[in-house]
């Protein structure tokens, strides 16, 4: 669905878009990819990253590969895209054999312009095989700081996009990020081998966004003097699940119109709340940071973070969600020396030793029974709870094991993924026949599934209920009751959807002592996750630094000026409007003084001094006298 009736970028933007002009630097981007280059974008949370891929994919032949990791995302994004008329695809982890076939053929052999892909298929061998077919225009790379073992959220399957580049040597790649510091843009270009190193990159700074940090020992006082104080939607982020719940709670009996929001919750209650917060009827929504991302809300007023990110690139992305439509807004960091503490214990457990984690994959393949040299693809819905309930482990850390293993490439953890139903027929297919069905609908639904599915007979295997339901001329839960029904006359094996933590397995399970787990790259990921907390305690504590200018310089930004509008910066103020009331004040009382003399104690007595004020007024006189503007005082 190549656009030849559009001559240039703008004719794209205003036919599919609906806007006459690009924002800053998505027109830079937009103009060096379509020129052929490999471009890296880093352009701040709601700075319209989309935009910047899309309009090019639409100006060229073919299809646009999209790598990202966020599901929810790439969901949102072909919604989107199908609503302009522009036809788009998605393949992640939960979908069935059949649905990736058919998306993957769809991709090589239709007029689809986008193919969004989670990282991990990257590496299978279906997606190496259509991929040959295909004619890609752009390659793609959301979320691009994941590729850099530098980057705050590391995942080793975009490094799988090097060996895309190799099988599309001449396909231009668009890498696009929120947040990367210098060095981690570098590493960006240097891993998806850039023929030349470009880095476009607008401003970080946010005119309209006042940074503020307290130090507090009642949060809970705080939280509730911002949402009161502040009008308007408001996004509270925490660290846990169970935090989610009370702190909602807490501001619903506050008279706040609240919920929470995390990754625990089923699809239909995440898609729920997520709606009713965009439609204003839940002001404040409480949540993980599994909340927000590709969701642009651009009238919410402040973010506030009840707990301490871990690094200065999770806070900048998070906060930035406040005041997307240029209207005054707040981002409200509250702390006390309790997080602090638990930060640095955190930085210990998130790196167990590397004896620890080998111990931890053997036990996960054991809880489901997987043998050496097995397991390669299988997806293991996983329940950490229950995982450390039956070998009897501190879940904090196991789960920070699982996660490290992930960083050495043996297995994808997905927290958030959908599983499919699956069904299993109990009975051979000749007795299956012979068995006359209790109903017409049981009939009609295992012709249907005979029909559609393979291996019926032997595993349980994934089905799209939609489509299942479609054909027997049911609802999709009046389609669960029947194989509900059909599961009670031993008909079938029914395991319901779910959304749950899943581990895909990258290969077999290896030997003791064959696990690779480099102590090099331990000590690496280590220390880089140490100077990001140490950075963001520095953040907290700071005092005399503007807010918005610690962050730029962070990122690389080292010519920003002062914002005028954090805590930071509004003290500052006020001492300087405290320093020339007491010099006006000084001043006055001197030139009043015929005598020539003066005394402290009746400046004091005079202007009602407390008695804590007594070295300001010392320093402001010493100065007074250095500058010649007064002769010395008698004491």
């Amino acid at each position: 669905m190549h656009d030849g009736k559009a001559s240039s970028p703008s004719d794209i933007l205003r036919r599919y878009w609906g806007y006459d002009s690009f924002r800053p630097m998505q027109e830079e981007i937009v103009d060096a990819a379509v020129s052929g280059k490999d471009v890296l974008a880093i352009l701040p949370t709601g700075g319209g990253k989309s935009v910047c891929f899309q309009v090019p994919a639409m100006m060229k032949p073919g299809i646009a590969l999209v790598v990202t990791p966020l599901i929810a995302l790439m969901k949102d994004q072909v919604q989107n895209l199908s609503a302009r008329g522009i036809k788009a695809l998605a393949v992640y982890l939960g979908m069935s054999g059949r649905e990736i076939d058919l998306a993957f053929n769809n991709a090589a052999y239709g007029d689809f312009k986008f193919l969004y892909l989670s990282p991990e298929r990257l590496g299978t061998p279906i997606f190496r095989q259509y991929v040959q077919e295909m004619e890609v225009s752009y390659i793609v790379v959301d979320e691009a700081h994941c590729i850099s073992q530098w980057g705050y959220d590391f995942r080793p399957d975009y490094l799988r996009i090097g060996e895309l580049r190799q099988m599309l040597p001449d396909v231009p790649v668009i890498a696009l990020t929120a947040t990367a510091t210098p060095q981690v843009a570098d590493d960006i270009m240097e891993r998806l081998r850039f023929r030349e190193k470009l880095l476009l990159k607008s401003g970080f700074e946010r005119p309209n966004l006042s940074y503020i940090v307290r130090q507090t020992e009642d949060k809970l006082g705080q939280l509730m003097n911002i949402c009161n104080g502040v009008p308007g939607t408001g996004i509270v982020y925490v660290r846990s699940r169970r935090r989610c719940e009370e702190l909602s709670s807490f501001l619903s009996e506050g008279g706040i119109t609240a919920s929470f929001y995390h990754a625990g919750l089923g699809p239909s209650a995440r898609s729920g709340r997520q709606e009713r917060w965009k439609q204003g009827e839940i002001r404040v929504m409480v949540c993980t940071n599994a909340f927000g991302m590709g969701i642009d809300k651009p009238d919410v007023r402040f973010v506030v973070h009840y707990d301490v990110p871990d690094s200065p690139e999770a806070y900048f992305q998070e906060a930035g969600r406040a005041g997307r439509d240029g209207k005054p807004s707040y981002a409200v960091l509250l702390w006390n020396s309790g997080d602090i503490r638990r930060l640095r214990q955190t930085a210990t457990l998130s790196f167990p030793s590397l004896e620890y984690i080998e111990d931890i994959y053997h036990k996960v393949h054991a809880m489901y029974g997987i043998p050496y040299d097995a397991g390669i693809g299988m997806q293991l819905k996983f329940d950490l709870y229950a995982f450390c309930r039956r070998f009897n482990l501190n879940r904090t850390s196991a789960y920070y094991a699982i996660r490290y293993i992930e960083k050495e490439g043996h297995w994808t953890l997905m927290e958030d993924a959908d599983i499919p139903v699956k069904v299993m027929f109990l009975t051979d297919r000749t007795e299956l026949y012979r068995t006359p069905s209790p109903d017409r609908h049981m009939s009609e639904v295992t012709e249907i599934l005979l029909r559609r599915y393979t291996g019926l007979f032997t595993w349980p295997v994934p089905i799209e209920e939609e489509y299942v339901a479609d054909k027997a001329g049911l609802t999709v839960p009046e389609l669960r009751q029947l194989l509900y029904r059909m599961s009670l006359e031993h008909l079938i094996r029914y395991i319901p959807g779910d959304h749950s933590t899943v581990i895909y397995l990258q290969e077999n399970r290896l030997m003791p002592k064959n696990v690779r787990l480099s102590p090099g790259r331990h000590d690496m990921l280590k220390s880089a996750y140490v100077k990001r907390m140490e950075t963001m305690i520095s953040y907290a504590e700071e005092t005399g630094t503007c807010r918005s200018r610690f962050l730029l310089a962070y990122f690389g930004q080292a010519d920003s000026n002062d914002c005028g509008k954090c805590d930071v910066c509004r003290a500052s103020s006020g001492r300087e409007r405290d320093h020339a009331r007491t010099r006006d004040m000084l001043s006055s009382y001197i030139n009043e003084e015929k005598s020539g003399t003066y005394r402290l104690e009746d400046i004091k007595a005079r202007f009602g001094v407390p008695g804590q004020d007594v070295p300001e007024i010392l320093d402001e006189l010493r100065e007074m006298i250095d500058e010649g503007k007064v002769p010395p005082y008698e004491g």
